[in-house]
């Protein structure tokens, strides 16, 4: 069997570790070799049944990024409004998308249909096709950070409008909306909702069950998650 050695193994790691979500972007092209390179590691993610259901629409076209942001602006705006005061506030301070600002954005799709109607692997976790697609997401966000590409993943989108407006077929799931781009702020050393102060990364200790499920570790881990100082509150950020 061949390994790899100390510092390929160290730089994958390293990798893994430097991985950050980028929401600001400098004015600065990817080039062409650079980003085939990084959809072709996309397209070597594992998948169950080797079914690789993910399409990925690579979009570059500034109206078709404003129609996009205009998406996220609103659903942004909605989200907003599920939190009380200070989070709401504190929401508003966070900058949640960098569609217009990152130079490529890409949606990567899941097709359910692929390799249907027998998928091994399939027949009884269906939604393995998701999983598998969110594997090449991070497939892709991997090698992009070793490019020195930064990503940021919008999450706060409406799925019916982001496959109207890339003419993405009814029955194909919009996964990712990826923006890519060189950070304009360098990648910084920790997670920036971390940083912010909107949430800490937890302890693996209390995620990790030996043998069987453990209810005590979950609820340490969900107590560290909200902040529970005891008091019925999280602490403020």
């Amino acid at each position: 069997m061949v390994g790899f050695g100390d510092a390929e193994r160290a730089a994958v790691y390293k990798t893994i570790f430097d991985r950050r979500d980028i929401r600001r972007f400098r004015d600065e092209p990817i080039p062409d070799a650079l980003l085939e390179r990084v959809i072709e590691a996309a397209h070597h993610a594992p998948s169950v049944g080797f079914s690789q259901p993910w399409d990925l629409v690579v979009v570059e076209d500034e109206e078709t990024k404003a129609d996009i942001a205009d998406i996220a602006e609103r659903a942004i705006a909605a989200a907003r409004e599920g939190y009380e005061e200070p989070r709401r506030s504190e929401f508003a301070e966070l900058k949640l998308e960098g569609i217009r600002d990152s130079p490529v954005n890409i949606c990567v799709t899941c097709d359910p249909t692929r390799g249907a109607p027998h998928v091994l692997g399939r027949s009884s976790m269906r939604r393995t096709d998701v999983y598998s697609t969110c594997l090449a997401v991070q497939n892709l966000w991997l090698a992009a950070r070793v490019e020195g590409v930064g990503v940021g993943w919008v999450s706060v989108l409406y799925p019916h409008e982001l496959r109207e407006v890339l003419g993405i077929p009814p029955h194909i799931k919009p996964v990712a909306y990826l923006c890519l781009g060189y950070p304009a702020d360098g990648f910084p050393d920790e997670p920036v909702l971390q940083r912010e102060g909107w949430r800490d990364r937890l302890d693996v200790e209390t995620l990790v069950h030996e043998g069987r499920w453990n209810p005590d570790r979950t609820t340490d881990a969900a107590r560290e998650r909200d902040g529970d100082d005891g008091r019925g509150h999280g602490p403020s950020s």
